[in-house]
């Protein structure tokens, strides 16, 4: 019988990524540029949260924000709106960005007047956590409709994440949801893990995680 190769595909593309994500950050490093990766399911309340952020920190810094989806600009509208320059990244159906689809927008977007630009994920709490975009951090928000069992479920999500936000704490009169629990189980996968609670409606616990935002920003550019 002939001999052949076998090729580990996925390991493949994964190693490649994690190659070109590592060079991206460092070309952001010299530029002086700190990328957040904010990634969450749909409906979890990335984009308020994100408005509620640019609003207490735009007039601190320059910010840009790229809006990854399927399809659609709904998500990019709303925060040009909300007075911060943004662009929308369309994946042509795949379900997370790699570090070379971060790059490209990247690019079209320019980072070398920008001390922070946010890359809002596309809504899914399995495959952009499998793919490192090249980011400075890893923000991912968890909300209370969905429940506290989450980081049982999608470990890898909460592994990966440098800061996790609980938002819509003020809807815990109508879920139940466990606060003591969904700590336990977040710092039990991930012990450095920074924990906020937040709600992007109310506005309550926003500006502790906009603190440590400041607080990465400045260190990361400094």
């Amino acid at each position: 019988m002939d001999k052949f190769k076998v090729i580990e595909i996925k390991k493949s593309v994964f190693e490649n990524n994690d190659r070109e994500a590592d060079r991206l950050r460092e070309e952001l490093k010299k530029e002086k540029t700190f990328l957040l990766n904010l990634m969450s399911s749909p409906g979890s309340g990335k984009t308020t949260t994100l408005r509620a952020t640019l609003s207490r920190l735009k007039d601190e810094m320059k910010i840009g924000v790229m809006e990854a989806d399927i399809d659609s600009d709904v998500d990019a509208k709303a925060i040009a709106e909300a007075g911060v320059r943004s662009i929308q990244l369309h994946t042509g159906g795949m379900c997370h960005l790699d570090a070379g689809m971060t790059e490209q927008g990247l690019k079209e977007f320019g980072t070398e007047e920008l001390d922070l630009v946010v890359l809002e994920n596309v809504g899914n709490l399995v495959c952009p956590a499998e793919f490192d975009t090249g980011a400075s951090k890893n923000a991912m928000i968890l909300s209370v409709p969905e429940g506290d069992d989450k980081p049982l479920k999608y470990p890898l999500m909460f592994t990966v994440a440098d800061v996790v936000l609980i938002n819509k704490i003020d809807t815990k009169s109508v879920f139940d949801f466990d606060d003591e629990a969904v700590v336990e189980r977040i710092k039990k996968l991930n012990p450095a893990a920074e924990i906020f609670f937040i709600s992007a409606k109310t506005g309550e616990g926003i500006d502790a995680w906009c603190d440590w935002l400041r607080k990465e920003v400045a260190a990361w550019n400094g």
